[in-house]
């Protein structure tokens, strides 16, 4: 009588004196993963681990973190453009006080960041 693995098309390899399943991942596309998912994997694999692996063995996670990563990508130079526009941080500024100007856009990317951070990496 077969097992239901081999039911399924499933084999076995003898090792030593066990029969073990030979099982595989997946395959995958090979999306780019930015550094909003690359967080965001960290995220998942320290605070969400069963996510974390059942994105992985359902051959799931790559596309799922390339998602992630477009949709803070997307974001993050939204807001970041949105709040320049709101303080006035214009290029004039920029040509006639680059100093003031690029400490001011910092602080707006630090401030995207964070906002970023706590509604997709950390959600």
């Amino acid at each position: 009588m077969k097992s239901l693995f081999e039911q399924m098309g499933g084999t076995y390899t003898l090792q030593g004196d066990y029969y073990l399943p030979n099982l595989t991942l997946p395959i995958e596309e090979n999306k780019p993963i930015g550094i909003w998912g690359q967080r965001h994997m960290r995220y998942l694999k320290q605070h969400r681990k069963v996510l974390y692996t059942n994105l992985l063995t359902s051959g799931k996670l790559r596309s799922y973190l390339a998602n992630i990563d477009e949709q803070a990508e997307d974001m993050f130079f939204r807001l970041v453009e949105q709040m320049a526009e709101r303080e006035g941080i214009t290029e004039k500024l920029k040509a006639e006080q680059p100093i003031e100007w690029v400490g001011k856009m910092n602080a707006l990317r630090e401030a995207a960041v964070e906002i970023v951070n706590a509604e997709v990496i950390f959600a």
